[in-house]
């Protein structure tokens, strides 16, 4: 993966600068998007595109690209069959560090690179994710996807210190969602459980297409928050991203989800979820 995307150029990683003056290195002031690739394939490229724009209004950062093409041009360039593909957005570079932005004809700095990583042949796939929680303490729009990503970063150590694979983050009682991932839940009597849309999580694109199989495999779909208790009493419970795609959990806080093994109706959402996307092509999906 030696080709990265900067500024409107293709070039070797190692001659990749951004400016010290960068606000996303001092302020954390930039978005960004993680695009699963299957197959040498984007997945989900449009909702991406959606959401990576609705961030960058939210913070007024007026940057404009081809962002499908840098993508494809990025598999292409280095030869990427399953991985990711990464664009970040800042606003761009300052004369000087302050905290008010400059004017908003500041040219952006945008960058984008690929990275192998096995998708579909994830070995947790078969023994399931084994999840600690611990409280919610990020900044209050986590529907932004922003690159303050350090509690997060804490987190992942914590869950590593622990020997478990990660953290759901809770607010009281009530599960937000992983450090990297949207949370769900299927109850005992058959109803899939994920947090509603708000300002307490990232609107996973995963999710999406995630919630539209389940409806057609006729699931029960309720989207509300749910408590510790009612996870640690699920019959399954699942994560999903664009790097883990639909991950089962088996373990909350040292209690077994159900038998201890992935669920069933998670695999099928799983297996669903594959064949929806890989059918679509990459510049309509």
């Amino acid at each position: 993966m030696e080709t990265v995307y900067l500024n409107g150029d293709y070039l070797p990683k190692s001659s990749a600068k951004i400016s010290i003056f960068d606000r996303g290195l001092l302020f954390a002031d930039a978005v960004y998007e993680v695009v699963s690739v299957i197959n040498g394939r984007l997945i989900d490229m449009v909702r991406h595109i959606a959401r990576l724009e609705r961030s960058l209004g939210e913070l007024s950062i007026n940057a404009f690209a081809d962002w499908s093409s840098i993508s494809e041009n990025l598999v292409a360039e280095n030869d990427l069959r399953e991985g990711l593909v990464y664009l970040q957005v800042s606003r761009g570079v300052m004369d000087e560090r302050e905290y008010r932005w400059p004017a908003p004809d500041t040219a952006p700095t945008i960058f984008a690179f690929a990275q192998s990583r096995v998708l579909i042949e994830n070995p947790m796939v078969d023994r399931g994710m084994r999840i600690i929680t611990r409280p919610d303490l990020r900044w209050q729009r986590c529907d932004i996807k922003t690159t303050q990503l350090l509690y997060a970063s804490l987190m992942k150590m914590e869950a590593m210190a622990a020997g478990v694979d990660d953290v759901w983050m809770r607010q009281g009682d009530m599960i937000s969602e992983g450090t990297s991932q949207n949370a769900h839940i299927i109850s005992e009597d058959g109803v899939l459980i994920s947090h509603q849309l708000d300002r307490s999580i990232l609107p996973g694109v995963t999710r999406i297409e995630m919630l539209a199989q389940a409806l057609s495999m006729e699931l029960t779909v309720e989207e509300r928050a749910f408590s510790i208790d009612e996870a640690k009493n699920a019959a399954e419970a699942f994560v999903t991203s664009s790097t883990l795609l639909i991950m089962p959990v088996v373990e909350i806080d040292g209690h077994q989800i159900g038998d201890g093994q992935p669920g069933e109706r998670t695999g099928k959402i799983r297996q669903n979820y594959l064949a929806a996307v890989q059918r679509v092509p990459s510049r309509t999906n």
